[in-house]
């Protein structure tokens, strides 16, 4: 789990910051920081800042949960239903700043789970989540769109 954090907090924005804001992947309709600002908000999901519900039966969400927390990787172009097909306006004026955005997010996600360490709270897709599983699911998020943007 270390490692997955360590990537997290280290690798992942120093890999980001090889990106440019206008970056397209080989995938998808984000540009690079379009990505970015997307990291952040699953971030405010998992350190508690932004509520979500369920958007499926509970033994659904269970079902997607047991992929969430495997090491297979996310497919490319995985739809997300609360993202419109076209992309949201950047809300940081640069590059550099949309990665400070999730830099911060990922600190508040840290001392979010150390103050409430049997804290769990609710993916969208994949119900109630601990810490554990939300920096599997986080590390796995991260590496599919480093790999969207041929960054690993």
């Amino acid at each position: 789990m270390t490692d997955k954090l360590n990537f997290l907090n280290i690798d992942f924005p120093k890999l980001l910051a090889k990106l440019n804001a206008q970056d397209k992947g080989e995938w998808g309709v984000l540009n690079g920081q379009q990505m970015v600002e997307h990291m952040s908000d699953s971030v405010r999901i998992a350190n508690g800042k932004d509520k979500m519900v369920l958007q499926y039966p509970p033994e659904k969400a269970l079902e997607y949960k047991k992929f969430a927390l495997s090491d297979r990787d996310f497919k490319q172009n995985t739809k997300n239903s609360l993202m419109s097909e076209t992309p949201a306006a950047i809300r940081k004026s640069s590059m550099q700043e949309a990665i400070k955005e999730l830099e911060n997010e990922l600190a508040c996600f840290k001392d979010f789970f150390e103050t409430n360490k049997n804290a769990t709270l609710t993916n969208p897709f994949f119900g109630d989540m601990n810490f554990e599983e939300w920096t599997h699911l986080l590390h796995k998020h991260a590496l599919h769109h480093c790999k969207q943007f041929r960054l690993v």
